[in-house]
């Protein structure tokens, strides 16, 4: 194992416990177990497990019907939906190469989300939103009504709604305005401007900050930040990807959570353990548990 890819060391424990509000324990490396024991060590007590396709949300589903300190969010990607209706020659995603089903099996694929949705260990219906990154103009019809159904399925169980929101802040607050947002509404790996934070917070939507605030070049999002009301902010890892400075290009994982709250507060000027008690709060009020 080489420098780079060796997982970075335990950073000192936060004195005030904190939930991871965005990770993929199905796509680290090492047992649950061990993922949650290590974040645990540095003050990190809760995490809610994310699935981006049928499959891993149904694993989320179970690994937090297991874990009491795991809570579940269920969602199609926004990059899943087109996939599934158009197919992925390439074999691009974790399923490898697959035809298309058009609309019939993204419709199969919502019905699962949707069962899903409705279990107890289930907290949020996430991560969903619009991708123009990854997914081109041929795909954008499928993603967008993927994304306006797991906005209505958000709102029918009462759960709390995850954004992936992905060079497309405008069609994304567009949508949530046109189907009407879920009382609960978390920006995942929140990534618009101090003018967009300012529109989330008038809507009382939440802004989850990932290891990118802590990169040289994510001014913009330093200056989110500053301007997010302290309520409506979380943190994640969005794990293993997006590991914080100065870890950057090195596997992520919940235990590093205290790296980007040392760096947010930081950036608020406050005191790590007042930045932490809030995230705390607001995690949990976020996602009902």
């Amino acid at each position: 194992m080489t420098a780079k890819d060796a997982p970075p060391p335990l950073p000192e424990p936060l004195l005030v416990p904190v939930a991871d509000s965005h990770t993929h324990l199905d796509m680290q490396s090492g047992t649950v177990e061990e993922a949650l024991t290590k974040a645990a060590a540095v003050g990190v007590t809760t995490v809610v497990q994310v699935g981006c396709d049928v499959k891993g949300s149904q694993w989320a589903a179970e690994t937090a019907a297991a874990h009491e300190n795991v809570h579940a969010a269920v969602a199609l990607h926004p990059n899943e939906a087109p996939r599934i209706v158009l197919g992925d020659p390439d074999g691009w995603s974790r399923q490898g190469a697959r035809a298309g089903g058009g609309d019939a099996a993204l419709d199969d694929a919502l019905a699962e989300i949707d069962r899903l949705a409705a279990l107890p260990y289930v907290r949020a219906v996430g991560e969903t939103g619009l991708d123009t990154f990854r997914t081109g103009p041929e795909g954008m019809a499928a993603q967008e009504r993927s994304f306006r159904a797991h906005i209505e399925i958000a709102k029918r169980h009462g759960k709390a709604l995850v954004i992936h929101d992905r060079e497309a802040h405008e069609d994304v607050l567009r949508v949530l305005d046109e189907e009407g947002a879920p009382e609960r509404t978390v920006f995942h790996c929140y990534s618009g401007d101090a003018a967009m934070a300012e529109i989330c917070a008038a809507k009382g939507y939440y802004m989850s900050f990932a290891g990118n605030v802590t990169f040289k070049n994510a001014q913009p999002l330093r200056e989110a930040l500053a301007v997010a009301p302290l309520e409506l902010v979380l943190v994640e890892t969005d794990a293993p990807f997006l590991t914080p400075a100065p870890y950057r290009g090195r596997p992520n994982a919940p235990y590093l959570i205290p790296v980007t709250v040392r760096a947010m507060a930081a950036v608020r000027g406050i005191t790590e353990e007042e930045l932490a008690g809030a995230i705390a709060a607001n995690t949990a009020r976020a996602f009902d548990y």
